[in-house]
């Protein structure tokens, strides 16, 4: 019996001393290895539809007269402020309507603009150029059509 006994409490003792020694603190957490990248517009892109996501449905180059003109404003990266500005153009500049958006994106996002005319628009060459903070990020030429 004296046997029995004396096994068990060794037992014991091995199973405690193991349980404390796998009891170590845990590691420490791994240090923030992600690189902040700067903000930047990846694309431009037109279409008279956008989604709920705010991106175009549908690229277009060429518009009809009652078409609302929608830019979706791709970027990619970080920034705690940053503005983006659409200028929306006919023929040789003549400035339609310019619009800003103050963003903070933490990733890819779209940030969509829009411009409408009830009276139908001109025929001809229009343009949108779009600036972040002041610097030019993207265009592009399009063309309204009977």
């Amino acid at each position: 019996m004296y046997h029995r006994t004396a096994y068990w409490g060794i037992a014991v003792v091995a199973l405690l001393g193991a349980a404390a020694a796998c009891k170590k603190s845990p590691p420490p957490p791994p240090a923030d290895t992600t690189i902040a990248v700067p903000l930047s517009v990846s694309g431009v892109t037109l279409g008279n539809q956008i989604g709920a996501d705010k991106a175009v449905a549908q690229p277009l180059a060429t518009f009809g007269p009652n078409d609302t003109f929608y830019a979706s404003v791709a970027t990619v990266g970080s920034a705690p402020s940053a503005t983006l500005v659409a200028t929306w153009t006919f023929q040789t500049g003549q400035v339609i309507r310019v619009d800003s958006q103050v963003i903070a994106p933490v990733g890819p996002a779209i940030t969509e603009f829009h411009v409408s005319k009830p009276s139908g628009w001109p025929v001809g060459a229009y343009k949108v150029s779009v600036t972040l903070n002041g610097a030019l990020a993207g265009a592009q030429d399009f063309e309204v059509r009977r």
